[in-house]
């Protein structure tokens, strides 16, 4: 018997106790491209479809054994970085980072869930623009979070260009600005930029409110990456595989907030 050996990418974010987003979002994601999914829990929520009650950042000491753990073992292609609640989690991710130096890794600057809850403590945006923004392959802010890194609104189409330009100058070699906090009539427009090449993804915007979707967007982006695409190809096939996924969404819980069909959405082997 031939036993395979999948390519693997790690995922540093929080834990999403529903199931929805997160972490738990991140390895269905990775398990539908067909690559093998690592984890460093880098914090614990409280978290179902209706927000986020609690939240608790484990021990630095444990992180750091869950990265070792995974570095010492596999051969890790793609790093996928999603929610860091405080600057000592970054600093020690970064320092990972610097030390290990993974070829790629695509940064979900999470800051404020889909609720509207604020999952970034405020003394970790300096952190977070000095330390990982320079080791970022790929930057994946929506609106939100890019006004909060420039310290500016962006309204427009020319703001979200302007926005791309100036992120690129705080170090990610690119910047994928998602677009659904923008009104830019029926479609959704993600934009693209590594400085060189830029590009424009448009879907028609559903009317639905969905849970889950930069995570899953980041690691989609991330398990492409693993299996050798280009990163503008890779952005828009993760693109559309969460189109596929809020297509065939479902509401789990109690709340009208959908949550993504990972493996529905899956393209075929």
């Amino acid at each position: 018997m031939t036993v395979s050996t999948p390519v693997s990418v790690l995922t540093i974010a929080g834990s999403d106790s529903g199931g929805g987003a997160g972490i738990q979002a991140d390895l269905k994601a990775f398990a539908a491209h067909r690559v093998h999914g690592l984890s460093a829990i880098a914090a614990l929520t409280a978290q179902n479809t209706r927000g986020v009650s609690a939240v608790h950042v484990p021990p630095m000491a444990f992180l750091q054994a869950q990265l070792d753990a995974c570095f010492d073992d596999f051969d890790i292609h793609a790093v996928k970085l999603g929610m860091l609640a405080n600057a000592d989690v970054i600093e020690r991710v970064a320092d990972v980072l610097e030390g290990r130096r993974p070829a790629q890794v695509v940064l979900d600057p999470v800051m404020v869930a889909t609720s509207g809850a604020k999952l970034l403590q405020d003394d970790a945006l300096r952190a977070l623009r000095e330390r990982l923004l320079p080791l970022a392959t790929l930057l994946t802010p929506n609106t939100p979070e890019a006004e909060l890194l420039l310290g500016r609104r962006i309204t427009d189409a020319a703001g979200a260009e302007r926005a791309i330009a100036d992120l690129l100058q705080l170090g990610p070699r690119a910047v994928l600005l998602k677009g659904g906090h923008l009104t830019e009539g029926e479609r959704v427009i993600d934009r693209y930029s590594d400085g060189i090449a830029s590009d424009a993804f448009s879907h028609v915007r559903l009317p639905v409110d969905a849970h889950g979707t930069g995570c899953t967007l980041a690691s989609a982006i991330a398990a492409q990456l693993c299996r050798g695409l280009a990163m503008p190809d890779a952005c828009a096939a993760a693109i559309d595989y969460v189109a596929r996924g809020l297509r065939g969404g479902y509401l789990p819980g109690r709340s009208d907030v959908m949550v993504l069909d990972h493996f529905g959405a899956a393209a075929p082997a």
